[in-house]
């Protein structure tokens, strides 16, 4: 018989004398795959003592105020026989009460790793405020923001960028793909017809090529998880999550909040720019410095009006202007099209007047015009003065804000989705959260002879086959190549049916394995006009009707290569190319990560062994092969069993044991499914599979 002892926030809570407190050990059951965190948890009782009244706050009374919170989960520890078992939190469930007075306190004990999932609740990947860190171009003396503009599309797209955060340098964590929104891309060295999405550069006329508002930023996965230990205050272990990992290292999540075009949700925060060129003459009541109109406090001011005037043609488009005084906004037009005449400002005197205009699309203005009317003092006159800008126009380019261009997906989905991927589990240890490929996880474990201490007069030998099959796949799969895929070969992309025997039909259900992203088919481009294959590999996120389309958030490896290829470095109003030049370098994105030398030790986002793209052949390198086929190709193996036994089990191996070693029962080596304990006798109830 042990003794157990449980502490609530380093405070010892009385428990029943005869109370059974049990607990289940888990972290990849065979008969929930689809399990990603491992988590321990049974509900028990203990006494309404003054002791444990005291800890509770007397819970009972909810005339209590600031008394114990029972909606969120407190640090707890338990121990037997005074040495550590188990780290974790608690949640009080409930108080029993005989008489009307307490009796009980109904608790629930968690282990560690359940706390992830009740820290990070259901924020979004755009809470990550760290990020903000990457919206900023490498200049650390004097760091300026990313824009949505032609030369850093262009300087993102050809070249490696490095950016120094906290002291630590990052290469890579933001690059843009060769993945359009909208335009179809081509290569045909006969052709030159201009404004068209033909990449092949002859320099010989025709201006075309990838235009560059076709192309958006993307940001390193590796970067997303440095946020999310930031935001949280945790750590993950480097045995997955490193710079050394191909399977990871060089994994992007594209920042395509909204179809199309760059924009984000409320279509014009995102286009600032600050109105300059006013001029005047100084009529003693005021003064323009080309920026900034400032009245004259000596003097007074009845009027002051601003009008915003777009030039013909441009009257449709909409925008918004700001008027600010000392960086205070003191107007905002909000959503307009066409004229604002006489627009009337509330007038203050000394600091300086500004103003900015916000919008979706280039747009063209004839002229911006304060106008101001006062009593000039000196001259006991009434005095009027305009300061007219002319005729300017306004690009469509802004600054790059990642949290507002980040996919709209909860960080706890986006963590899941990545342990789902890689076959991920995760337990704490050390305060740290130790995350390991399940396959490296039991590798890890050592051996226990518990023989002596199983009850023979019991035990079952089941059929450990939960399903009769099990589906990997992609979630989005919608993407016009993955679509136009599904269509020619009937099979969709990347997607595996395992049931270990095509000719067997197992009993069961199927198990769909999906994944909550989107899984891109990506082209390598050969030129119409000699059928030479280049070396420019993109993407196309459009429907099979090739509209642009949204979906699910996507992933790709990327990797620089070497190619001549046309970029459209200019556009006009209705986005045609009006200029182009050569780059010779890109980042291409792609399902086997080309980074990797050998094309053999590539690894793939594909769940089934598919062509690769570029290199034409198939890449067996899946991530069925490579994270799943040895936990999953052991359940369906016909000489697996799930084994339940009854085990007395010692403190020596209780208090030391964990999920990845193995148990031997007669000579024979065993996994662990499952372990229920009561803590108070040793009693073990096991789910045993086979070590096949």
């Amino acid at each position: 018989m042990q003794t157990i002892q449980l502490y609530i926030e380093g405070q010892r809570v009385d428990i029943f004398n005869d109370e059974s407190v049990v607990v289940t050990d888990s972290i990849k059951n065979v008969m929930d795959i689809d399990k990603i965190f491992t988590e321990f948890s049974r509900t028990f009782s203990v006494p309404a003592s003054s002791v444990n009244n005291k800890i509770f706050k007397h819970y009972y009374n909810n005339d209590i105020q600031g008394g114990f919170d029972a909606r969120v989960r407190v640090k707890a520890n338990l121990e037997l026989n005074f040495l550590p078992y188990k780290d974790g939190y608690i949640k009080l469930e409930g108080v029993d009460l005989k008489d009307n007075k307490a009796h009980t306190y109904k608790i629930t004990f968690f282990g560690n790793t359940i706390s992830l999932k009740q820290t990070i609740g259901d924020d979004l990947l755009s809470s990550l405020n760290w990020l903000s860190n990457f919206d900023f171009e490498e200049d650390v003396q004097n760091p300026f923001p990313l824009y949505f503009k032609p030369t850093d599309i262009e300087r993102y797209l050809t070249t490696v960028q490095e950016k120094t955060v906290d002291g630590v340098t990052y290469t890579s964590p933001v690059q843009v793909p060769l993945l359009t929104h909208t335009q179809r891309l081509f290569f045909d060295s006969s052709a030159e017809v201009a404004d068209s999405g033909n990449v092949s550069w002859s320099g010989a006329g025709g201006i075309r090529g990838v235009k560059w508002n076709e192309l958006k930023y993307a940001l390193k996965v590796l970067i997303i998880i440095k946020a999310i230990e930031k935001k949280y205050t945790i750590l993950f272990s480097t045995d997955f999550f490193n710079n050394t990992n191909v399977a990871i290292k060089d994994l992007f999540m594209w920042m395509h909040r909204t179809k199309g075009v760059v924009t984000n949700g409320e279509q014009l925060t995102s286009f600032n720019y600050g109105v300059t060129g006013f001029t005047g003459t100084d009529t003693n009541i005021s003064e323009i410095s080309n920026t900034e109109l400032t009245l004259f406090q000596r003097q007074q001011v009845n009027v002051l009006e601003l009008s915003v005037i777009p030039a013909a043609g441009f009257t449709t488009i909409p925008y918004s202007f700001i008027v600010f005084k000392g960086g205070v906004p003191v107007y905002n037009s909000g959503r307009v099209t066409g004229s604002q005449n006489n627009v009337a400002i509330p007038i203050f005197y000394g600091e300086a007047y500004t103003v900015q205009i916000i919008i979706t699309d280039t747009i063209n203005f004839s002229n911006v015009d304060f106008f101001v009317s006062g009593f000039d003092s000196d001259t006991q006159s009434t005095v009027t003065a305009n300061y007219p800008t002319g005729t300017f126009s306004v690009s469509a380019q802004f600054e790059f804000n990642m949290l507002q261009q980040i996919p709209n997906m909860k960080v706890l989905d986006f963590l899941t989705s990545i342990f789902k991927m890689f076959n991920l589990v995760a337990y704490v240890e050390d305060g740290i959260i130790v995350v390991k490929t399940l396959d490296s996880y039991y590798s890890g474990g050592v051996s226990y002879d518990i023989t002596k201490h199983i009850d023979t007069e019991k035990s079952q030998s089941n059929v450990a086959l939960p399903f009769r099959e099990i589906v990997y796949t992609y979630e989005g799969l919608e993407t016009y190549f993955a679509s136009v895929h599904n269509q020619l070969f009937n099979q969709q992309w990347g997607k595996i049916e395992y049931k270990t025997d095509s000719n067997i039909k197992f009993s069961g259900d199927i198990f769909n394995y999906t994944i909550p992203f989107e899984h891109m088919k990506f082209e390598k481009l050969i030129d119409a006009g000699n059928s030479a294959p280049k070396d420019i590999q993109w993407g196309f996120c459009v429907d099979d009707n090739q509209e642009p389309y949204i979906g699910k958030p996507i992933l790709f490896n990327l990797a620089r290569k070497t190619a001549s290829m046309s970029f459209v470095n200019g556009v006009d109003s209705s986005n045609v190319a009006t200029s182009s030049k050569e780059i010779s370098n890109y980042f291409a994105p792609c399902n086997s990560n080309m980074n990797v030398v050998s094309f053999a030790s590539q690894p793939s986002l594909n769940f089934d062994q598919e062509p690769d793209e570029w290199e034409g052949r198939d890449n067996t390198n899946t991530l069925f092969k490579d994270y799943h086929s040895q936990s999953i190709t052991s359940v369906f193996n016909e000489s697996n069993r799930i084994t339940k036994a009854t085990a007395y089990l010692p403190l020596s191996i209780l208090l030391n044991y964990n999920l990845a070693d193995k148990f031997i029962i007669f000579g024979k080596s065993y996994k662990i499914n499952s372990i229920t304990t009561n803590l108070e006798n040793g009693k073990s109830e096991l789910e045993l599979l086979n070590d096949l």
